[in-house]
């Protein structure tokens, strides 16, 4: 009896530990990211951090890239999640913050323990991560494109697109503040440069 109980200790303990430990390797640039369920929505736990031309790192800071990921433009930002992942629409966003609380306290459930401002550090309930990468102002570098830009946010803001356009052609994205314990979805120019969450 005791070696029975025992048996199904370990399986139990095994079982949790796998759940903890799911993660998701990224075939194009053999990067692993933690993944997480929350509700019936599986999430990578981990700002996207694929590099491409005109992705950056916050604050311009490579050291910063494996902390935080990188920031994409709207067009890019469409496209870049690996194959079997993708862009979160509003729809999708909407549905995590009820999953998290609600519009009032998914923002406190999602961030991370440390790393806002002020003491908005949240309590990440789900194992999302949500960290304050901040964004990228729109502009031009030297080459004409729309990759320059000043950085700002980083520390307060979490920022993370979604695939919803706007009728008068703005892109929703999610949006998390050190200032408050709230969640809600915000519209702005895509040529501004934000965080990347892939859902599947």
């Amino acid at each position: 009896m005791r070696s029975i109980f025992y048996a199904i200790s370990i399986l139990f303990l095994a079982t949790i530990f796998t759940a903890c430990s799911e993660s998701f390797t990224d075939p194009r640039d053999g990067q692993s990211y933690d993944i997480v369920k929350i509700g019936s929505q599986t999430w990578m736990a981990e700002n996207l951090n694929f590099e491409t031309e005109t992705s950056a790192c916050p604050e311009g800071d490579k050291r910063n890239c494996s902390k935080y990921g990188r920031l994409y433009t709207w067009e890019e930002a469409k496209h870049i999640c690996p194959e079997g992942w993708r862009l979160p629409d509003s729809a999708d966003f909407e549905q995590l913050i009820e999953n998290a609380g609600g519009a009032e306290a998914a923002g406190f459930a999602l961030k991370s323990t440390s790393g806002w401002f002020k003491k908005g550090n949240g309590s990440d309930d789900f194992g999302f991560d949500a960290r304050p990468a901040g964004y990228r102002l729109a502009g031009r570098d030297d080459s004409g494109t729309t990759s320059g830009g000043k950085f700002d946010g980083i520390g307060g803001y979490a920022h993370f697109w979604s695939a919803t356009e706007t009728p008068d052609g703005l892109a929703h994205y999610l949006l998390l503040d050190f200032s408050t314990k709230a969640a809600k979805l915000s519209a702005f120019g895509k040529d501004e440069s934000r965080s990347v969450r892939c859902v599947k």
